[in-house]
C-alpha cells in the first residue's frame, strides 16, 4: 500500500492502514511553510520535517513503545524561547538529515527507532512551495483571480482555490517514492488538503508520470466536511472533479466516501465511473461528532475493499 497526503488526513489514513498491513509506504508532501517545520525549513534549509513526523506517529504500533514514542515525537515544546512550538520530533528527524546527509536514511532510521508499521518518504527532494490561483479573495471583486504563495497562506485564504503550481516548476521526484508506487498493489488518496497535501503530487513530474502508469489499484478517500478557505462549498463529487482537472490522464478504481456525507449518491457515482472506477459508501466518521475518521471504521472500509 502506498497512501498520499500529509498532515491530518494522512495520519487518518496511515492510522487505519497498519490495522490492515504492515507493508505501507508513505509519500508526503514537502511544502508546509508554517510553524516548527516553516521555522527549521526558513533556518536550515531542510525538507520540513512535520507532516513526515506525522506520518511517522500515525505508523506507531498500539503497545506501550509505539503509544510512548508517538506521543515522545509529538510532544511540542512550551516556553518563553527560541524551542516554543518545536515538535520533539522535528528536531529529531533534522538531526538524523545533518548527521547522515541523506533525507530518507534519516527518516528511515527514525522509523526503526519508532517501531513503525511501514516506510515515510517525501515526494521531492526539494522543498517546495505551493502558488494558488484564488478566486474572490476581495469580496468586491468576486469573480477576481489572486495569486497567493505558501502553503498556510493558500490553506488559509479568503477566497476559493481554483487551482494550484508549485515553485520550483517540475521539481525532483523522491526516486524511492517513484519506485513504492510503481510497484505498489493499492495507491490511496486522501482524505485530506485538497490543495496543499493530496494534489501536489500530481504536480512533480516523475511522481506523477509512475501514479498514471503505475499497475496499482488506485483508492480515493473523500473529506468528510469542506475546509474553509481551500474548499469552501465542495461536494462530495467536487473533490474528483478537481482531481481530474489536475491530472486528466489519471484513472481510478474506488472512491469511498462515508454513509453520513454522501446522501444522494446519484452524481458522485457518476462522476467516479466517469473516471473508471466505482463508488463505495460505508460508515467511516467519528461518532462523536467531529469531522474526522475513525481509525478502526476506516481500516475495516479499507479492508473490505482491498479483499473485493
Amino acid at each position: 500500500m502506498v497512501a498520499l497526503g500529509g498532515g491530518h488526513g494522512l495520519h487518518a489514513s496511515l492510522s487505519a492502514l497498519r490495522r490492515v498491513t504492515t507493508d505501507i509506504t508513505a509519500v508526503v508532501t514537502v511544502a508546509d511553510d508554517g510553524g516548527s517545520s516553516g521555522r527549521l525549513r526558513r533556518e536550515l534549509g531542510v525538507l520540513p520535517p512535520g507532516d513526515l513526523r506525522m506520518a511517522l506517529a500515525a505508523l506507531c504500533g498500539d503497545d506501550e513503545w509505539g503509544h510512548t514514542w508517538s506521543e515522545v515525537i509529538q510532544h511540542r515544546f512550551r516556553s518563553e524561547g527560541d524551542l516554543h512550538g518545536h515538535a520533539v520530533g522535528n528536531l529529531l528527524i533534522v538531526a538524523l538529515w545533518e548527521l547522515l546527509g541523506d533525507s530518507v536514511a534519516g527518516l528511515d532510521w527514525v522509523g526503526q527507532l519508532l517501531g513503525a508499521h511501514g516506510r515515510v518518504l517525501p515526494m521531492s527532494s526539494v522543498p517546495l512551495d505551493i502558488v494558488a490561483e484564488v478566486e474572490g479573495v476581495d469580496p468586491a471583486r468576486p469573480y477576481e483571480l489572486t495569486t497567493v504563495r505558501g502553503q498556510v497562506a493558500c490553506a488559509s485564504t479568503r477566497g476559493r482555490v481554483r487551482s494550484i503550481s508549485l515553485v520550483p516548476e517540475e521539481p525532483p521526484a523522491s526516486p524511492q517514492a517513484v519506485k513504492a508506487v510503481r510497484e505498489a498493489d493499492w495507491v490511496v488518496f486522501g482524505p485530506g488538503s485538497w490543495f496543499t497535501s493530496v494534489l501536489p503530487h500530481l504536480l512533480v513530474p516523475d511522481l506523477a508520470r509512475a501514479l498514471v502508469e503505475t499497475k496499482a489499484r488506485r483508492l480515493v478517500t473523500l473529506n468528510l466536511l469542506p475546509q474553509k478557505g481551500e474548499t469552501d462549498d465542495f461536494r462530495p463529487e467536487t473533490y474528483l472533479e478537481v482531481l481530474a482537472e489536475h491530472a486528466p490522464h489519471l484513472g481510478i478504481d474506488v472512491v469511498l466516501a462515508d454513509s453520513g456525507v454522501v446522501g444522494d449518491t446519484g452524481r458522485v457515482g457518476e462522476v467516479a465511473k466517469e473516471m473508471g472506477g466505482r463508488l463505495v459508501v460505508a460508515d467511516v466518521a467519528a461518532g462523536d461528532g467531529s469531522p474526522r475518521h475513525d481509525p478502526d471504521l476506516l481500516a475495516a472500509a479499507f479492508d473490505k475493499i482491498f479483499r473485493g
